[in-house]
């Protein structure tokens, strides 16, 4: 195991190869971390454009460069067109960017987070401290160890919205990808609630969002998805799955600012105009909507 006293300078690159016909490379300027938990493998590593990369059996997770753009749209995308999220609920998200995001909105007065994996958390509290900004000690958030299928299959109270900020389908975040996982996130939606998820780049796991989508419209009266760019999810944008049974999708720009403004949000990335332009669709991801 690296740790910060055993720092490790010039460690050539790191190929990320998820796909079968596509691979990407960062720079490793200098290793911080390198060990394994229970269920993966964490390494943390200084790259000069993207900061702080943390990776998961070597597929890139989050860069302290770009990770606000993901958080941002997966949180205030729901949170503003809902308008009225008292309850949320995160399944995945032990980096802490996704609570950050959050728990900004005053409107929102309890946060639950599951997260399967313990040493994830510690590990992102103490080496990456910038992504979770406090998250972590706001009263409002409930840290709960467990595994994020099993949480959502029991009896509990119900969510205004639901994030499933997850790993890729495989390993232990394959169940969440699953029909029978929606079904049940879908039961502990409050009225008018929102479901969303990360369902990869569809340029290149067209059939990760294939799948989803179809689950959605057998689930939901509303099933799309959004989108967002983010420089180290290569391949193209990235798709968030979107399942509701209301009418928040249409929430039109003015209000969504009126929203915005109202909780105090200068962000980085999202603004209203973007949240409207996310859910108009190129035709190759509409091709995938069964």
């Amino acid at each position: 195991m690296i740790g910060e006293d055993g720092d490790q300078p010039a460690q050539g690159w790191m190929r990320e190869r998820l796909h079968p016909a596509w691979a990407q490379a960062l720079r490793v300027d200098r290793v911080l971390y390198d060990s394994a938990t229970d269920h993966q493998r964490l390494r943390l590593f200084e790259n000069e454009t993207f900061g702080r990369v943390l990776t998961l059996d070597d597929v890139v997770q989050v860069t302290t460069g770009d990770e606000f753009i993901y958080h941002e749209m997966m949180a205030h995308v729901p949170i503003l067109a809902h308008g009225a999220a008292r309850r949320v609920l995160i399944v995945g998200g032990g980096d802490g960017g996704l609570a950050r995001e959050v728990l900004r909105h005053p409107g929102v007065e309890h946060v639950t987070m599951v997260e399967i994996d313990a040493g994830v958390v510690a590990f992102c509290k103490a080496f990456l401290p910038t992504v979770s900004a406090g998250a972590f000690d706001d009263p409002r958030l409930a840290l709960v160890i467990d595994d994020g299928a099993a949480f959502v299959a029991r009896a509990g109270d119900s969510f205004d919205v639901i994030l499933v900020d997850s790993t890729d389908p495989v390993g232990p975040g394959e169940v969440l990808f699953t029909e029978t996982f929606y079904g049940r996130a879908k039961r502990r939606l409050a009225p008018g609630g929102i479901l969303v998820t990360q369902n990869g780049v569809p340029f290149l796991q067209g059939a990760e969002l294939a799948t989803t989508m179809r689950a959605f419209r057998a689930l939901f009266a509303d099933a799309t998805c959004y989108l967002a760019t983010v420089p180290t999810y290569a391949g193209g944008p990235m798709a968030l799955g979107w399942g509701s049974d209301g009418t928040a999708r249409a929430t039109p720009v003015p209000e969504l600012a009126r929203r915005m403004a109202a909780a105090g949000l200068a962000l980085r990335y999202y603004t209203p105009e973007v949240h409207a332009a996310a859910f108009a669709l190129p035709g190759y991801v509409r091709a995938l909507m069964p």
